[in-house]
């Protein structure tokens, strides 16, 4: 059975901060390290139903500006609270123990973080100080994956925030390898209860699966991407998991049907839809030609996982025997009833909501990002989405009728997953380590910072006048004036 340790904390009186407050009178520190942390033990094998630590539905839920990843089961990502930006300046940058690939969190005033040495960690929003951490497992090796480009690898999904519950859930993968999701308080750091969340199945070897998407909360579920490592090595079939958010009952999943890839990894996660369905994005799978095996799609599916709709190109085939599919970005869905969807063929493509329609059956279709490929998630105000392009984050607006028309593509060459606060557009050039805040109008360059080195697809997360950004030793928070 894997080692893992158990939680540490730190408790300090600054927690109780109001956001507000900060926003006046921040200071510029650096993070505190974290200490070292005991042991305790996962069961690598199916786990029978837990029974979940007791507690009282909160009421009311603690304050989250920034639960999820890009701030809503939508992901819209915008701060509704960001003011207009000018000038950019470093208030702190906390040293963890991972690289934070995950995007930050906020919820009760605090900053929440997910590192690849799999410990989840709540951060002081003033200072970067660790306000309590929780370290649960070992993470994976590389010596233990058959390919990749995260190592060793821990927690990658961004967690997700459960009002109901006031639970912070998170995948971690450990070793075995195994990929167990927690369930943490998340005033407390307290370890609620675990369960094991690998699909039993001879299409899948556990360690060619990869959780990198983002966890999405709804319908009482916790839902769970699962796609392959890079280089999509070994042996595995991509998937959707949903979880009880009580820790009780049975686990859901549904598996593409394919023989083999068919990845569910986009960073943006599963998107909610209006009436609860879920929409994911999926990659190329095995055929290359004959019957369309649900791979190079956007899909529909129930609360409970059954297959509703699906969409894929004319040219899913071709696009499946050259790694050119739309799974490398969460689908967007926008306030009208259409889907936006572009991945890495540079084509983008707009579906009816209530009827994604199968085969060729998009409203619209025409080339997006120059033709380069596009990685994460977007985020959206009304018709107009942000899309992160290789090769510049694009402004792309749909039309009444479902056509879209390019607004803009910045030359900053920042290529991240945006987030939208202040009427600017805030992104990352995850090559050079650049934030960037884009007139969202324009395009044009209004501030720019260095933050380090980041993990690919960085996004920042919004605090007021505060942009926080995962990077590759930690966090660091961006003010801005």
């Amino acid at each position: 059975m894997p080692t893992t340790g158990r939680s540490t904390r730190a408790t300090s009186a600054a927690a109780a901060l109001m956001v507000s407050a900060w926003m006046t009178a921040c200071s510029a520190t650096t993070g505190q390290t974290p200490s070292p942390t005991a042991s305790k033990t996962v069961s690598a094998t199916p786990a029978p139903t837990p029974t979940p630590v007791p507690t009282a539905t909160p009421t009311p839920a603690l304050t989250a500006s920034w639960p999820v990843y890009h701030q809503n089961p939508g992901r819209t990502g915008q701060s509704a609270d960001t003011p207009a930006v000018a000038t950019l300046a470093t208030e702190w940058s906390a040293t963890l123990d991972g690289a934070v690939w995950a995007q930050p969190i906020v919820v009760g005033g605090n900053v929440i973080v997910a590192t690849e040495n799999d410990t989840l960690y709540s951060l002081n929003p003033a200072s970067g100080t660790v306000v309590w951490q929780d370290h649960v497992g070992t993470p994976v090796p590389r010596a233990d994956l058959p390919c990749g480009n995260i190592f060793p690898l821990g927690m990658t999904g961004t967690p997700a925030y459960d009002p109901a519950t006031q639970s912070i859930f998170v995948v971690a993968e450990e070793t075995g390898p195994i990929h167990v999701l927690y369930d943490f308080d998340a005033v407390t750091g307290a370890d609620r209860w675990s369960r094991q969340v690998d699909i039993s199945s001879s299409l899948e070897h556990p360690a060619a699966v990869q959780q990198r998407p983002a966890l999405t909360v709804a319908n009482g579920y916790v839902y769970i991407g699962f796609g392959g490592l890079d280089g999509d090595c070994s042996q595995y079939v991509g998937a959707v998991v949903a979880v009880p958010t009580s820790g009780q009952g049975s686990i859901l999943d549904y598996m593409v049907p394919t023989s083999r890839e068919g990845a569910v990894w986009a960073p943006g996660g599963p998107v909610v839809g209006p009436n609860g369905d879920i929409f994911v994005a999926t990659g190329n799978g095995a055929a290359e030609g004959g019957t369309w095996d649900d791979s190079d799609s956007v899909l529909e599916l129930s609360p409970t996982l059954q297959l509703v709709s699906g969409f894929a190109p004319s040219r899913w085939a071709e696009d499946n025997a050259h790694d050119l599919d739309l799974g490398s970005v969460a689908p967007t869905l926008l306030p009208d009833g259409y889907i936006f969807i572009a991945g890495k063929s540079g084509i983008g493509y707009v579906l009816q909501e209530s009827a994604l329609g199968g085969v060729g059956g998009q409203v619209y279709t025409a080339q997006v990002c120059q033709g380069a490929m596009s990685f994460g998630g977007t985020s959206f105000n009304g018709d107009t989405l942000y899309q992160p392009c290789a090769n510049g984050v694009e402004a792309i607006t749909v039309a009444s009728n479902g056509s879209f028309s390019i607004g803009w593509q910045t030359s900053s060459g920042a290529n991240g997953p945006p987030v939208l606060g202040g009427g600017s557009v805030f992104t990352v050039d995850t090559n050079s380590g650049t934030l960037y805040v884009l007139n969202a109008a324009t395009g044009a360059t209004q501030a720019q910072i260095s933050v380090g080195s980041v993990p690919d697809f960085a996004s920042p997360t919004l605090l007021g006048a505060v942009a926080l950004v995962g990077t590759r030793s930690g966090v660091v928070a961006i003010s801005g004036a």
